[in-house]
């Protein structure tokens, strides 16, 4: 079995049915899996494209996308998805770490041709505008490349917010793994219609947003008009999505919102960057949808935790280990912990990545004795929910007492008229570290520094309470949402 083979099989049973809509138009199972098969002859045939080869895919969201994917695979090639906000220096890059010799990508990103052919002149594009819509006759006897489920099918490049990016490296059998976690979780079902609003070079879309709804039989709805919020709900309220991924500031949106709405979406799931306490609770109180935390890594496929559909939903908790999935809290020497006991995340089963691509010192750090290390502290209650209370690195030292940025920015979001928060540790000749404070506010909102800070220490201990409030229209964030906290450490500070 491999994600070609599995996709097939959606196809042979349902090939009339609407695998995807994209904005009027409508695509059946037929329609995207016989273009898949003529992209995969094209790269096999025009492009020389070998088993084992990398391609790149540098798209922004549109059906191409998919048939791009799975043309990919289907000439048993590795799939390098491309952040499709980066700039040719930062592609680039990713082309030479990956050894990528054919970039699929489109007319509105091709502009930067000459400056990738530049760096990479063996670089050979094919766009999306190209694609065949079939097989060309000359072709017509081409069948796609057998794949077992231990062959490399993706390489995931991280977001390179801590440094250079690293290439993920995800077999067939680690996604099919993942996917059938997220089908049992979600109570995934060929009669859902999965929302795909979110970018589907990022690795929980493409899991989540393409292949669980394409292997279960169900329906994509890939929303075309990104630059209008009322236009997007139009779009998922007139196809009835039924599962909505998103960032947590879509949700405050919609839960801010003074206009009745009415949603059709039977679960939603936040996910990207941490979902504030009372965003859930206001957005579940006025929706009546469940609104699911969960938690993933790109070098575990990516999902790894999620609150249930149903039963217990704790606010603040990215849930419990999805479905053949173990997860654990280890300290520094690889000891287990115990219940309510910090240290850091660790992830072990079919979904964890076969390593590093060509970075074994990476790998090593990675992975130890078949447990993940995913860098995030955090720890598990009684009733066996996980808690993120930071990333290893984004943990201060405060008088030699462990201080996590989380706890503080959901204090700060409680405070009336703050929209987000952000807090990074600035050296103090005295204290070792001290917190800083990046606010931005609701609009039309003022928030006063001390009122802010009064507040705050109101709640939480004195050495937690931040040195300072740098208040900002919005704080930046990269393509998949997480505020880049890179960003934040180099901004001036008095």
């Amino acid at each position: 079995m491999n994600l070609v083979s599995a996709f097939a099989a959606s196809v042979k049973k349902q090939p009339g049915k609407i695998a995807l809509y994209w904005g009027e138009s409508e695509f059946t199972y037929a329609n995207l899996f016989g273009q898949s098969c003529a992209v995969a002859a094209d790269l096999s045939l025009k492009f020389g494209v070998k088993p084992g080869d990398r391609v790149g895919l540098w798209l922004k969201n549109r059906p191409e996308f998919v048939t791009a994917v799975f043309g990919i695979l289907g000439a048993g090639a590795v799939l390098v998805p491309i952040n499709n906000f980066l700039k040719p220096d930062e592609v680039n890059y990713i082309l030479s770490d990956g050894g990528i010799d054919v970039l699929i990508t489109e007319e509105e990103l091709a502009v930067h041709g000459p400056a990738l052919l530049a760096a990479r002149p063996q670089l050979k594009i094919f766009k999306a505008e190209d694609f065949p819509a079939e097989l060309k006759t000359q072709n017509s006897k081409f069948k796609t490349c057998s794949r077992s489920e231990h062959d490399l099918a993706v390489i995931i490049y991280t977001s390179g917010t801590t440094g250079r990016p690293k290439g993920a490296m995800l077999s067939h059998g680690n996604l099919l793994h993942n996917v059938e976690s997220c089908r049992i979780v979600l109570e995934t079902v060929n009669l859902d219609r999965v929302a795909v609003l979110l970018p589907l070079f990022h690795s929980y879309m493409i899991t989540v947003g393409m292949f669980l709804p394409l292997l279960v039989g169900g329906t994509m709805v890939l929303v075309k008009s990104l630059n209008q919020p009322r236009q997007i709900l139009r779009e998922l309220c007139a196809r009835q999505a039924t599962i909505l991924p998103a960032i947590p500031h879509l949700y405050r949106t919609l839960t801010a919102s003074p206009m009745p709405i009415k949603l059709p979406f039977r679960v939603c799931i936040s996910g990207s960057a941490p979902l504030p306490v009372q965003v859930l609770k206001d957005f579940e109180a006025k929706f009546g949808i469940p609104l699911i935390e969960g938690y993933g890594l790109s070098e575990a496929s990516p999902v790894v935790a999620k609150n249930p559909i149903h039963g217990v939903r704790k606010a603040g908790s990215i849930g419990l280990p999805v479905p053949h999935v173990e997860m654990g809290i280890q300290d520094e020497s690889g000891n287990s912990l115990g219940v309510n006991e910090i240290g850091e995340i660790c992830v072990r089963g079919g979904n964890v990545m076969l390593g590093y691509w060509n970075n074994q010192e990476e790998t090593a750090r990675a992975i130890r004795n078949g447990w993940l290390l995913t860098g995030d502290v955090g720890y598990r209650d009684a009733d066996g929910y996980y808690y993120i209370t930071d990333r290893k690195k984004d943990m201060l030292l405060v008088n030699g007492i462990n201080v996590y940025p989380r706890e503080i920015e959901e204090i700060i979001c409680q405070f009336p008229g703050v929209k987000e928060a952000a807090v990074i540790g600035v050296p103090d000749i005295r204290k070792g570290e001290q917190p800083i404070a990046f606010v931005a506010a609701d609009d039309g909102q003022t928030i006063e520094e001390k009122a802010l800070l009064q507040f705050v220490r109101g709640r939480l201990a004195d050495y937690k309470v931040p040195k300072h409030v740098v208040f900002m229209p919005a704080l930046p964030r990269n393509a998949a949402g997480k505020i880049l906290k890179t960003t934040l450490r180099q901004y001036p500070l008095d």
